[in-house]
């Protein structure tokens, strides 16, 4: 297949699917190996950037989903008139990170760390689809895993898991410290 045309096939999958597509579906489409058409792409943003065009395609952990570019966002949310929005609150940041960083993790396993019940943060990051059942844990009562979806890597611009940011031992130190603060505040009252 000439690179016109696999052009032409890669934007009308990605555009007809309206998700990510993973690149084994491509490879399948286009009997062509991950390397090339990966090139392929790589040249067609390029083109989309050059032509200074709405579209660009986004790599998500090795899937990839035809997007509008960010910068024309306004626009949208002009046409759409009602754009789907939600509040992130303090709490569902939180139960959130959790989720992100420990994933695959039960409920419980939130509540732990937290210290108090997620029930509802957790319905709510479901809504939102920042998170998403991710299958059950092997132990008594076959509890729910959590794990985040393609909509949170999405939302908060990153391409993978590996691209969260990290924390270095003093900020932890520093986390460890005013824990421990607000536990003694707790224990003299």
């Amino acid at each position: 297949m000439d690179k016109k045309k696999a052009e032409a096939v890669i934007e009308a999958v990605l555009f007809a699917m309206g998700d990510s597509v993973e690149m084994s579906k491509l490879t399948h489409v286009l009997e062509m190996d991950s390397k090339e058409i990966k090139k392929i792409i790589d040249g067609m943003n390029e083109k989309y950037k050059k032509e200074d065009r709405g579209i660009t395609i986004v790599e998500l952990e090795g899937s990839y989903q035809l997007c509008t570019k960010p910068e024309l966002y306004e626009y949208l949310i002009k046409v759409a008139k009602a754009p789907r929005k939600y509040v992130l609150s303090d709490t569902l940041l939180e139960t959130l990170s959790i989720i992100a960083y420990k994933q695959p993790v039960t409920r419980l396993e939130v509540e732990k760390i937290r210290g108090v019940s997620c029930d509802h943060a957790v319905n709510r990051l479901v809504e939102f689809n920042l998170i998403q059942e991710l299958g059950r844990l092997d132990a008594p009562g076959r509890p729910l895993l959590f794990g985040t979806t393609e909509e949170f890597l999405r939302t908060f611009g990153v391409k993978s898991l590996g691209d969260l940011p990290t924390m270095n031992p003093e900020q932890i130190e520093d986390f460890k410290h005013q824990a421990e603060e607000e536990v003694q505040l707790k224990l003299d009252i």
